[in-house]
């Protein structure tokens, strides 16, 4: 069964993130990824988080399904290996500062003039031009400036960020899909493009209705805790057990199962808490009805309850509990590939689950340089004592 992106060569010269988890996703789908990181170091993510058997599992969980090359961009001839390998690729993928590939003479009008089919991919924190295009940026000062954070957390404490770094996902998310729709153009066009691909626009988007909330009708969004901002009761409560259960049944639609549920069908005919907008005027009440409730009996009982009458409900589940959940397990989101060092490597699984084609994991994260021979080899038709000569001069 052919992948979805066979015979696609994908050259990675990013970093740490964004970067990389875009690249990883289009080596799901069966492009060729190359990985170029710098000579003895490697990536910045290798020297990052836990480790096994030397191998840092932040690198591994974001590099699968590549091969990987090592090269010294500030040695003249390493930097024309570069222009070569950009040569030979359809698609290039970069999270450098802004300005930062020009500096190097791989800016996109060299590239494209290079190889006018490329598709070259810019990720950073604020895009190439623009007030901000000097700026240095993570994850978590964009969740700051993008008024995420803001509407992060509770309402009586400061704001907080989200527990992984969501942003620099799904800007590389965002990122895989541009290159998708680009590829398409250029089957129609036969030319490539570039990419302007920025952490900032990507937490903006995902503001939503706060944008016209705000600039047609003056409301902010204020921190809610885990509070849902247009249903009650929708919270976090605690169990007998000392576990905690969201419960997210609140709608009209949806309450009056919750109710005889919980044994509380009196409040439909209570004026008090029989539509949705009289529950969220007295929302502390009608949480406190239900935290009683669930309080009464363990986290096991609450869901089994809730869920039987077709509602929404979960325990907030702890990692132990996440790597056994059937659900997953059934959707084979949890994987091991064979390592060369660290052996089983158990990481999450393909999201995109295809009818005809399909995505595959065909190769382990790799060790620091330990394709040079075979890529050099095959995309640029060097040979085995010319690979030697440049790892001997610390070129590769």
């Amino acid at each position: 069964m052919q992948l979805p992106l066979e015979g696609i060569r994908v050259l990675d010269v990013s970093r740490v993130l964004a970067g990389p988890f875009c690249s990883m996703l289009l080596g799901d789908m069966g492009a060729d990824v190359v990985k170029v990181e710098r000579v003895g170091r490697g990536d910045d993510s290798r020297s990052v988080g836990e480790t096994i058997a030397g191998e840092s599992t932040y690198f591994m969980v974001m590099n699968r399904n590549k091969r990987g090359v090592t090269l010294d961009f500030r040695d003249p001839e390493g930097l024309e290996l570069l222009k070569r390998l950009a040569s030979q690729a359809d698609v290039l993928v970069e999270n450098f500062r802004a300005g930062t590939m020009d500096a190097m003479g791989l800016g996109w009008e060299t590239l494209h003039e290079l190889n006018p089919r490329l598709i070259m991919a810019s990720i950073s924190g604020f895009g190439q031009s623009g007030p901000y295009v000097d700026y240095a940026a993570f994850d978590m000062i964009i969740q700051a400036m993008s008024g995420m954070m803001d509407m992060t957390g509770e309402p009586d404490r400061p704001p907080v960020t989200t527990g992984t770094f969501l942003v620099d996902y799904a800007t590389g998310l965002y990122s895989a899909f541009g290159i998708l729709g680009a590829l398409r153009a250029r089957d129609q066009t036969g030319r490539g493009q570039h990419l302007d691909m920025a952490l900032l626009d990507t937490a903006f988007s995902f503001l939503v209705t706060a944008i016209p909330d705000w600039m047609l009708l003056h409301k902010t969004m204020q921190r809610r805790g885990n509070r849902d901002r247009y249903c009650a009761p929708t919270n976090l409560f605690t169990s007998k057990d000392d576990r905690y259960v969201f419960v997210a049944a609140a709608t009209d639609g949806l309450f009056p199962r919750l109710a005889k549920v919980i044994g509380r069908e009196d409040m439909l005919t209570d004026p008090r808490y029989s539509t949705n907008v009289e529950r969220m005027m007295r929302i502390e009440e009608t949480e406190e009805i239900l935290g009683d409730w669930v309080a009464e009996r363990t986290a096991d009982e609450v869901v089994s309850l809730i869920r039987g009458a077709g509602l929404p409900c979960a325990k907030v589940a702890t990692i132990d509990e996440v790597v056994e959940d059937p659900q997953l397990r059934h959707r084979d989101m949890l994987v091991e590939i064979d390592h060369p060092t660290v052996g089983k490597l158990p990481m999450h699984g393909l999201n995109v689950h295809f009818s005809e084609t399909r995505e595959t994991i065909r190769r382990a994260p790799p060790l620091l340089g330990q394709h040079n021979e075979e890529v050099y080899g095959e995309w640029l038709g060097m040979s085995r004592e010319e690979v030697a000569r440049l790892e001997e001069r610390g070129v590769i």
